[in-house]
């Protein structure tokens, strides 16, 4: 999504791309964005501790379009070891099976297709989702069965990139919403006839946020006070590229935020309702300034979501 134009704001109110470090769980991550900015906070996608990269971090008013960016694509780029299986399908686990069989070039890149496109995946033990009103790892930690069944997901590319030795391989992952890298890689091996982990895994995008603009804690430490003027805070739409905005009035946008279906009156180069299909998400501004989120019915917009008052 495009805004009608540039608005500025007192307080920090947009995203922010961090470059999250090994070792830090993305949880801690928007901890320390917190305490450094001040600001509610909030994450679009759960990073592993053992894996670096794209973390977009929702400041203020942004943590209200969260969901949008945690449902877009996310790329990963990941280097699988062959020949053992961990705990936790990565390299922190603990060794549970060996094999001394390893694949070659040839057999990866033939198997590559198979896993391209819509796939029943089973989740690692070792993850976030809840099990009888449990988080799976809190189960798996205590050493309790934890059975996850399967469930659809999508993998929309994946290439091999390297084989630096035959223990090793390395791969790009585009991927969608729920994909583990880690079970994608327990995956393939198994396919292949021998065991795997991820070893090391980078996130290179989610959505229209990349590496490009991340910045990392340590930056933000130093530049906490001028976030907003050195170009680090993304505004608030970031996160809703593909969603087509419109422009209203100080009325209109007075009656959406009110909960009231409103019909915005054409404005000359801003776009209308005209044109969109019934039920099509947009952006509605006003000043500037992201009011909501509507829904196109019957001619009108019908708010979603309120995102400034």
């Amino acid at each position: 999504m495009k805004a009608p134009g540039p608005a500025s704001s007192p307080a920090l109110q947009g995203w922010l791309v961090i470059d999250k470090p090994e070792g830090l769980g993305s949880n801690r991550a928007v901890a320390l964005v917190r305490r450094l900015t001040g600001m509610k906070a909030g994450h679009a996608g759960t990073l592993d501790p053992l894996a670096t990269g794209v973390l977009p971090v929702a400041l203020g008013a942004a943590t209200k379009t969260v969901a949008f960016a945690a449902d877009s694509s996310k790329t990963y780029r990941f280097r699988v070891c062959w020949g053992a299986s961990r705990s936790t399908d990565d390299r922190e686990g603990a060794i549970l099976s060996s094999s001394p069989m390893r694949p070659s070039a040839e057999a990866i890149a033939a198997l590559l297709p198979r896993f391209t496109g819509t796939l029943a995946q089973k989740p690692p033990q070792y993850c976030a989702l809840h099990v009888g009103g449990r988080r799976a790892y809190a189960l798996a930690r205590a050493g309790l069965p934890v059975d996850l069944p399967a469930r659809p997901v999508e993998v929309k590319a994946l290439r091999l990139l390297a084989v630096p030795d035959e223990d090793h391989a390395e791969f790009e992952a585009v991927v969608g919403k729920g994909t583990y890298i880690r079970a994608l890689a327990r995956d393939l091996a198994l396919s292949l006839g021998t065991l795997g982990h991820v070893e090391a895994m980078r996130r290179l995008a989610v959505g229209r946020f990349t590496l490009k603009e991340a910045i990392s804690l340590d930056s933000l430490a130093l530049r906490r006070h001028s976030l907003d003027f050195c170009g680090a805070l993304l505004p608030v739409e970031a996160a809703l590229d593909g969603i087509p905005a419109l422009l209203l009035s100080a009325a209109e946008a007075r009656g959406l935020v009110c909960g009231q279906r409103v019909i915005p009156r054409e404005k000359e180069g801003e776009g209308s309702v005209e044109g969109l299909a019934e039920g099509r998400l947009v952006g509605a501004f006003c000043d500037r300034l992201l009011v909501a989120l509507a829904r196109v019915e019957k001619g009108g917009l019908r708010p979603v979501r309120v995102i400034s008052c």
